[in-house]
């Protein structure tokens, strides 16, 4: 009787064989996506490239969405947000207000590179750039500046149409470092998920200049997967500029 099944416990043990490789050749972020709720929001890192660790807070602007995680590829890593379903699995009553959230980040930089700046950029549909139709932005239509900081970037600037983006930048964060993002989410009428995509700008040196980055050219620092530049005599591949006339 026990000869009879050994043929189906061998195709069970050649589809697990090949199930798990099919997980590691998508990578860590599809074998161990991980999901964490707070402030009536779920936060997924399904997408692979980097960690979420925790999350916690309410989203009002004296308790933030505390949301802990770690980049470990040098490109952009998109972070899936859901609103929290109820009881009978529709989207729970007051989750994601009109008035939208206050959202703090903490991002170590795994990457073994540089950042010498980062952009965060919303998306409602993967892939597509929020439109000021759509309603998704970092609160666009706020009657006074928001509250937009890092603790490592002192300047940002808030780009508009056909994107909803936060640059940051005049800083850097080391290899092992952490940095600190905040920022406010609205969206008057919100969907059931949206994306927040986080591109570091990477250093092309591996170490920032004694004195910061400060002077360095442009073109010295890149989005994440950007195509370097083309070789040339000059440091970004033109001939050097001619002394100040």
């Amino acid at each position: 009787m026990g000869g009879c099944h050994e043929p189906g416990r061998k195709r069970s043990l050649r589809a697990a064989a090949a199930a798990g490789l099919v997980l590691a050749a998508l990578g860590p972020g599809a074998a161990s996506a991980v999901e964490l709720s707070a402030g009536g929001l779920t936060f997924s890192d399904e997408l692979g490239g980097f960690r979420l660790l925790s999350a916690a807070g309410t989203g009002r602007a004296d308790d933030p969405v505390v949301v802990e995680e770690e980049i470990y590829e040098p490109a952009a890593a998109v972070l899936v947000i859901r609103r929290s379903p109820g009881p009978e699995g529709r989207p729970r009553a007051g989750a994601f207000p009109a008035s939208g959230f206050t959202l703090l980040k903490r991002v170590r930089n795994a990457t073994g590179r540089v950042w010498a700046g980062f952009d965060l950029e919303l998306e409602e549909i993967e892939g597509k750039p929020s439109t000021y139709a759509d309603g998704l932005s970092f609160d666009q239509i706020a009657r006074r500046a928001p509250d937009v900081r890092s603790d490592r970037f002192p300047r940002n600037e808030r780009l508009f149409e056909p994107a909803d983006r936060i640059r940051f930048r005049s800083g850097h964060v080391d290899p092992d470092g952490v940095v600190v993002f905040r920022m406010q989410i609205t969206d008057p009428t919100p969907t059931a998920i949206f994306y927040l995509v986080q591109d570091p700008q990477l250093l092309y040196s591996g170490t920032p200049a004694p004195s910061g980055l400060a002077g360095l050219p442009a073109c010295l620092i890149r989005r994440a997967g950007g195509p370097p530049q083309a070789p040339g005599p000059g440091p970004c591949g033109s001939a050097p500029p001619g002394p100040p006339r």
